[in-house]
């Protein structure tokens, strides 16, 4: 039964049986036939189908209050009875991409200092290259970064996928449909990261796919918060994490325009140098992944 939770609360966060398949390492089918067998069992349909999404009923949305509270008993459960508190060292170190470590790790870590008061959290947040160059020189052991690359000497284990979405300042009266195309995507001023980002890299890769060979960048920040905040103030746009902006999209800060026929999508990996192993990295790495959603 708590399997079929977690898979129902995935559903229900990403309106897609795909994307929560991707983001549990399942199968499509599986969970399909987890979400059928729980609406067989409570007898009462908890999404809507429709032809390309997916939306919960009323019937699901009051479910998911319930799922909510048993996954949390389920976790002070596992607390009280399989995690114990030396299970982790004094102070726990690694190095997070500037996206995982704004905008995933918070939450993540301030339940973690309530479970584990005396184990001490020290974050290295730098772009990807950076922190995998911390891992290469052994000054961190393990990290997250966003995306991976080829060297040999790194071994990625994939986190959870995200998407990189066009933004702009919610006030911007231009592109009325919420929709435009690549062509004209090219002439837009565009803010970016600088070079090094695992974002930069992402959006470039997916550019050159598409055979677009630059955009029409006016303005380049070191950081996702900084071209948030000129965003603020300025009609021009970015290619932003959704993970980066979604209290922005919710307070009607910035809003999303949509690329026809294009999207951008990757993966958030967990990295350690090959061979290297840890107890403390491996348990710490599955708490993570068993609470960055909760």
């Amino acid at each position: 039964m708590k399997n079929k939770l977690h898979i129902f609360k995935s559903v229900a966060q990403h309106a897609s049986f795909t994307k929560a398949a991707e983001q549990l390492f399942i199968s499509q089918p599986a969970v399909s036939k987890a979400i059928r067998n729980l609406e067989d069992d409570y007898k009462c349909a908890f999404f809507i189908r429709k032809r390309n999404s997916i939306e919960l009923t009323t019937n699901g949305k009051a479910f998911l209050v319930y799922v909510n509270r048993i996954l949390d008993i389920y976790a002070e459960i596992d607390q009280q009875f399989l995690y114990k508190e030396k299970t982790y060292p004094d102070e726990i170190s690694f190095g997070a991409s500037t996206t995982i470590a704004n905008y995933i790790l918070p939450k993540v870590i301030a339940k973690f200092k309530t479970q584990f008061p005396n184990t001490n959290i020290k974050i290295d947040s730098e772009n990807s290259d950076e922190i995998e160059e911390l891992i290469l020189n052994q000054q961190i052991d393990f990290g997250i970064t966003e995306g991976k690359n080829t060297n040999p000497k790194l071994h990625f284990t994939k986190f959870i996928k995200d998407e990189i979405v066009l933004v702009t300042n919610s006030k911007n009266s231009n592109h009325k449909k919420g929709i435009i195309n690549l062509d004209e995507l090219k002439n837009l001023p565009i803010i970016e990261r600088e070079i090094g980002s695992g974002t930069k890299k992402i959006i470039q890769q997916f550019l050159q796919q598409n055979n677009i060979k630059k955009l029409n960048t006016v303005v380049t920040l070191n950081s996702t918060e900084a071209i948030k905040n000129y965003l603020y103030y300025a009609n021009s746009y970015a290619l932003l994490s959704i993970n980066a902006v979604t209290e922005d999209l919710l307070h009607n800060k910035l809003k999303v325009i949509d690329i026809k026929n294009f999207s951008i999508e990757r993966w958030f990996y967990f990295v350690s140098r090959t061979g290297y192993q840890n107890t403390t990295m491996t348990n710490f790495e599955k708490y993570i992944r068993n609470n960055h959603n909760f």
